[in-house]
């Protein structure tokens, strides 16, 4: 991953990239792990442990804009945000929340309000609600090609940027408004 500061102009803003696959998944034991060589799971700072690291830094709100998510490590970050009090929002595609394996029913029967695409039957609307996108307490966004997937983090070539630029901001804040009151009609 890369993090890179802005000109001295505007010096406060920064950017942080990562890159995937990561080797393993994160080790929840992290250092203090007794498996040792042995353990299948990733002890070092992979791309995945610095994205669940900026999603469980929202202290009010975190609106989350995703294809699909079926990677139980980051609904489990969303799930832990809603109980502490964190305004948790997702949109997500109509077909791929009822997907085998998605984690977005689960969310949604904990108190998260979701609202998707269309409904997983209506084939009237052959497009998808294919944006990547997380905004973070109005002040961060994290968006690129990473799908919320075991499969992105673990096989495919993806692509994360963290910025708090506020030209950023802006956009996808009035695209995440704009579905969500476009989308009011499928909240589950």
């Amino acid at each position: 991953s890369l993090t890179r500061p802005f000109p001295a102009s505007s010096a406060a803003l920064v950017v942080v990239t990562l890159i995937f696959p990561d080797p393993a998944l994160p080790c929840k034991f992290g250092r203090t792990c007794r498996r040792g060589v042995s353990c299948n799971f990733s002890h070092d700072e992979t791309s995945l442990k610095k994205f669940l690291a900026r999603l469980s830094s929202a202290k009010q709100s975190l609106d989350v804009c995703v294809f699909t998510l079926t990677l139980n490590e980051i609904a489990s970050v969303l799930l832990n945000l809603h109980q502490h009090n964190v305004r948790v929002r997702i949109i997500s595609d109509g077909e791929q929340a009822y997907a085998k394996g998605s984690d977005v029913q689960r969310l949604a029967r904990a108190g998260i309000p979701v609202r998707l695409h269309h409904s997983p039957n209506d084939h009237s609307d052959l497009a998808h609600m294919h944006h990547k996108f997380a905004i973070i307490d109005d002040k961060c966004v994290v968006t690129g090609s990473f799908n919320w997937t075991r499969q992105a983090v673990l096989a495919n070539r993806e692509n994360v940027v963290i910025t708090d630029m506020p030209g950023f901001r802006g956009e996808f804040r009035n695209e995440f408004n704009r579905l969500w009151y476009e989308y009011a009609a499928h909240e589950i």
